[in-house]
């Protein structure tokens, strides 16, 4: 039935083309955001019947028209968006659909890891998996103290008291605690950075471990809205997140708890945290959520950071941050990021 098509590739500068493909996909309520790096269409009659994109490891948008459903066509979208990830030299592969579509890609050899009804399925294939992440994040807290042990994931846009104040605690009350740094590079402050700053702050705690979060926590996989709104509704990527990391990564860790900072201002952590609160358990898990922290009755926070930067209230930052952070926002080499930050409007 599809035997006389065309493939385009779609001109992601082109408002027209782009239209055309929302238009298409709003039909299967689904939803078109430009942080995509690659969208294909098929076409018949010069109207789209099938189309999908892809966006770093994440196969998205993959929608074929309801009467031509069952003719093997999610298959060679799928097939082309693999083809031009192999191009860009990415051999592994995500999907976040919705349960009603997961079989269709469970058949075409992708392992479901975990799902949120009503809303989402999560999937991968290619070189590389979730096993594989598990045995190295394992070998890398070998060298924690035996006994407890508890996790805390940060994303430290930058690295403020009130962080450390968690993992303070964390540590107190638990033998050994991981500390997950957020990996997906689209905060205000790169990776690196952050990463840096939190190993840096953390050095006078001798039963901590600083690990790279990876791609399975809070990233473009299974959390997407984290950084973007509007591609899933909260309860879907919050779910999705707090399973992965209940069901794989807390026992790879060894972790028994996971500690989270009070949220009370900002909707997407605070319904993590209430999934969090409701998954975890499920599998043997406890959820500590700390107060948070105040100086001079202000509540500390990255975001409030950022934003003394762009005042230029160096004393008010000084009170939030540890001195190894401080000791970098005031150094030359912060410079290009704290220019990048009152450029910026940027929630994160």
């Amino acid at each position: 039935m599809w035997a006389d098509y065309d493939i385009r590739e779609i001109n992601l500068d082109s408002p027209r083309e782009v239209a055309d493909v929302r238009t298409f996909l709003a039909g299967f309520d689904l939803t078109f955001a430009a942080v995509v790096d690659y969208t294909i269409a098929f076409y018949q009659h010069d109207k789209i019947i099938a189309t999908g994109s892809l966006a770093g490891e994440v196969l998205r948008n993959i929608a074929v028209s309801p009467h031509l459903q069952g003719e093997g066509l999610t298959a060679k979208v799928v097939s082309y968006l693999i083809q031009q990830a192999g191009q860009r030299g990415i051999y592994h592969y995500f999907i976040y659909t919705k349960p009603s579509a997961a079989p269709m890609f469970t058949a075409l050899g992708f392992k479901e890891l975990a799902r949120s009804e009503p809303y989402a399925v999560l999937l991968e294939s290619g070189i590389g998996s979730i096993d594989d992440y598990c045995r190295e994040i394992a070998n890398k807290v070998k060298v924690l103290p035996a006994g407890s042990r508890a996790a805390v994931v940060v994303n430290c846009n930058p690295l403020t008291l009130g962080h450390k104040a968690v993992i303070a605690k964390a540590a107190r009350e638990n033998q050994g605690v991981v500390v997950l740094v957020v990996s997906e590079d689209k905060s205000l402050f790169p990776f690196d950075v952050r990463f840096r700053l939190v190993r840096e702050g953390l050095a006078e705690f001798d039963n901590v471990a600083v690990l790279p979060a990876g791609k399975y926590i809070i990233s473009a996989a299974t959390f997407p809205g984290y950084f973007t709104r509007g591609e899933a509704t909260i309860a879907a990527q919050t779910q999705l997140d707090a399973a992965v990391f209940a069901r794989y990564i807390a026992p790879a860790l060894g972790v028994t708890k996971r500690y989270v900072g009070e949220e009370p201002y900002c909707a997407m952590t605070g319904g993590y945290n209430d999934a969090l609160s409701e998954i975890l358990p499920q599998y043997g898990l406890a959820l500590t959520v700390i107060p948070r922290i105040t100086i001079g009755g202000e509540i500390i926070s990255a975001s409030r950071v950022r934003e003394f930067i762009r005042q230029d209230n160096w004393p008010a930052i000084k009170e939030m941050v540890p001195d190894t952070t401080y000791h970098y926002l005031t150094s030359p080499q912060a410079q290009p990021i704290i220019e990048r930050i009152k450029a910026s409007d940027s929630r994160h």
